[in-house]
């Protein structure tokens, strides 16, 4: 036998070895032949091919791991049972940039799953490695390691602190630098991931420098940079009020208003997360946001958008209005009440209807005339009707009980209440009565209206427990009128008076 006949036999075995990794990786795309490549025992097969002694066997092998484990947590789970991961860490460091690259895509891959396996990629010294390629002159190479790293730091504190612990943050900082638009991205993710956990991962992120770098990319044209930057830089403000004040400091007050009007729907949330979580901390750095425009720029952005996306600008007026009556006053004068009405009226979702509830509540509880604005809008009625409604969730139903007490008890527009004489539960009516007890002593105007628009007969229909708070009240509505007046409109009397006609006695000359 030649030595061409020899050599023929190892060729004829790299080619089906490469053939056998191209076209796993190739099948490994489509979701419907993984099971089938499961069971014929995929995993087994492609770890000797790893340390194939040829390079593009193995990151190919690797990039077709990656993408089985990234499928589901059983395959993930196959990985780190195969003994797959001290392999793919030693390699990481030895190998070129195409390996690098796929390896570090595995242990994302598995590490995405759950706290649990990445703990097992930490725990076969991962981090090291990967934290070494963030280094990496290849761009792409320190990419695909900010990414494995973000995916670890965002299961728990413990997962993140040790990312840090491993030397990730001012390396990740530096990478926000970089010209590269997709590492920018995924090194601003990795902080926001590390940053959300507590204060003090949070601080060693502002620590490193990073607040003034994401900051000067908060008007980068590139959408999906400039999501990851507010998503950061919410995840910063959000532990604290030193937290807050120094993304404040970092000046992006007025430039963030920008990103509210943006044709992405997600820019547009992760800003109004952001203004959000710095608005809820103090009356202070809520006076800032007013000051700047970004209570109108934020009610503006809730009308251009909808669902979930508005969410996080409803929960910031509701902080905004909870802190003081002039900060209550800046989101009705800036129309903010029609806004939220609408979003209680419009939104299908229950969470979201809830949020607007509570709002509403926070911007109408400070005085009568604060009240007066919400309740001008027609907005008691419908949370009466989502309280009352047996498909409004649990969550809904709370807030808006809360809510409509919140309103009620400043409320002396009268208009707005009298339909609730009609409709309120009892729990809600003796509110209502409240209300009108306090008003009518002092309002003739208001006193022979409610004779003439049937409350005063409706207040005599009610049935209060002799001695209760609902039975003083009445006592001190009825008060308010001649004693005929109230028994005239009291049930029962038109019989009587049916009575005195039966027994009267005609005066015949």
């Amino acid at each position: 036998m030649s030595q061409r006949q020899v050599l023929q036999v190892f060729e004829q075995y790299q080619k089906a070895r490469t053939q056998f990794v191209q076209m796993v990786a190739e099948l490994a795309t489509r979701p419907q032949n993984i099971e089938t490549l499961q069971n014929a025992g995929v995993m087994s097969l492609l770890r000797p091919l790893l340390l194939d002694v040829v390079p593009t066997i193995q990151q190919t092998a690797a990039l077709a791991l990656g993408r089985l484990a990234n499928y589901n947590d059983d395959l993930a789970e196959a990985v780190v049972k195969g003994d797959i991961l001290p392999q793919l860490v030693y390699s990481l460091a030895e190998q070129n940039r195409f390996y690098k690259k796929a390896a570090a895509f595995v242990l994302r891959a598995v590490g995405k799953h759950s706290p649990q396996l990445a703990q097992a990629i930490v725990d076969c010294g991962a981090l090291d490695t990967l934290v070494i390629c963030l280094e990496d002159f290849d761009p792409g190479v320190k990419e695909a390691a900010a990414w494995a790293l973000g995916y670890i730091a965002r299961h728990n504190a413990e997962l993140s602190q040790a990312v840090v612990d491993a030397g990730a943050v001012p390396l990740l900082v530096l990478c926000i630098q970089e010209p590269e638009i997709a590492l920018k991205r995924i090194a601003a993710s990795a902080l926001s991931d590390i940053s959300k956990h507590s204060p003090e991962l949070a601080q060693t992120v502002v620590d490193a420098g990073a607040i003034a770098h994401l900051a000067q990319m908060i008007l980068n044209p590139d959408a999906k940079l400039k999501r990851q930057v507010l998503s950061a830089l919410s995840q910063i403000a959000r532990h604290s009020v030193d937290l807050a004040e120094m993304v404040v400091e970092a000046e992006i007050f007025p430039v963030v208003l920008t990103c509210l009007k943006d044709k992405d729907e997600y820019v547009k949330k992760n800003a109004s997360t952001l203004i959000r979580e710095i608005a809820k901390h103090t009356p202070e750095l809520s006076q800032l946001i007013v000051n700047a425009g970004g209570v109108a720029a934020v009610i503006d952005c809730i009308g251009s958008c909808k669902g979930n996306i508005r969410l996080p600008g409803i929960m910031m007026l509701g902080y905004v209005a909870a802190h003081s009556e002039n900060l209550a006053m800046a989101v009705i004068i800036s129309k903010g009440v029609p806004q939220l009405s609408i979003c209680l009226s419009e939104e299908p979702e229950d969470h979201i209807k809830a949020a607007a509830a509570w709002a509403l509540g926070q911007i109408g509880r400070h005085t009568p005339e604060h009240a007066r604005a919400v309740a001008v809008t027609n907005t008691l009625p419908v949370l009466l009707s989502l309280y009352m409604s047996t498909e409004s969730s649990e969550d809904l139903q709370m807030k808006s009980k809360k809510a409509i007490k919140n309103i009620l008890q400043k409320c002396t527009y009268l208009p707005a209440l009298e339909p609730f004489l009609y409709d309120a539960p009892p729990n809600i009516l003796k509110h209502v009565v409240g209300q009108f007890s306090k008003v009518l002593p002092h309002d003739s105007k208001a006193r022979r209206l409610f004779v003439t628009s049937g409350g005063l007969k409706k207040v005599q229909e009610i049935k209060a427990e002799p001695g209760s708070i609902l039975q003083e009240y009445i006592n001190s509505i009825n008060n308010c009128y001649p004693e005929e007046i109230v028994r005239y409109y009291s049930p029962g009397y038109s019989d009587t008076l049916l009575q005195r006609v039966d027994s009267y006695q005609p005066l015949i000359n």
